[in-house]
């Protein structure tokens, strides 16, 4: 009877936890949609991190995510983005190692986003250096996502940043980054306020304001 009783207990006290894990993640995905800057980001990295919901796929991923906007805010700074990119890029594959390639295809083009972004903010650390290996390698995640799921608005996003920063000698063409950030908004005109991948919808009004 006393073996039944610590195993009700252990049922009962895992059911808890859980659900408490899943709100956790719920709440640091709706601060998630209001962050802006370094400290929101680099504070909800460690929350992210600290987080053992299910799927399990989505706190490292959304902690890589984080990674990803706090490189890209430091872009002008390249000295301090390693460490935040090498968390990242590990956080992404972290991510991506718990998924099925088979069955989870849409949520893998998430990751893949995202690991693009990461890629990206290694080149900010020396574009001399860094710039035609990772530069390449980002450009490879985004293929790799867009293939996952075409049409995905996240993916459209960052193409268009790409596409909008890129120097017009290298490829870079304004009026493209404008159609696609324009199609990834068109996407996103009820993006969802649940724990799935939701983000893009200010960051496509961002670049879009950038844009004449």
């Amino acid at each position: 009877m006393k073996k039944l009783f610590i195993c009700v207990l252990l049922v009962i006290s895992g059911y808890y936890g859980a659900m408490a894990q899943s709100d956790a993640l719920q709440q640091a995905v709706n601060k998630l949609d209001q962050a802006q800057t370094l400290k929101d980001y680099t504070a909800l990295e460690r929350t992210f991190s600290g987080i053992t919901a299910q799927p399990a796929w989505l706190p490292p991923y959304y902690a890589s995510l984080c990674n990803a906007k706090t490189g890209f805010l430091l872009q002008d700074d390249g000295d301090k983005i390693e460490a935040f990119a090498n968390r990242g890029e590990e956080q992404a594959q972290k991510a991506l190692s718990l998924l099925d390639s088979t069955t989870q295809k849409k949520e893998m083009a998430e990751v893949y986003t995202v690991l693009s972004m990461i890629y990206r903010t290694k080149v900010f650390i020396n574009p001399m250096t860094y710039g035609r290996k990772y530069g390449v390698l980002s450009g490879q995640m985004l293929q790799k996502a867009q293939t996952l799921e075409p049409g995905n608005p996240r993916a459209l996003y960052v193409a268009a940043w790409v596409k909008y920063y890129t120097p017009k000698m290298w490829g870079g063409d304004k009026e493209l980054a404008k159609k696609l950030a324009t199609e990834s908004l068109q996407k996103l005109t009820n993006p969802g306020t649940g724990v799935y991948p939701h983000w893009g919808r200010t960051d496509d009004q961002l670049l879009l304001s950038k844009i004449k």
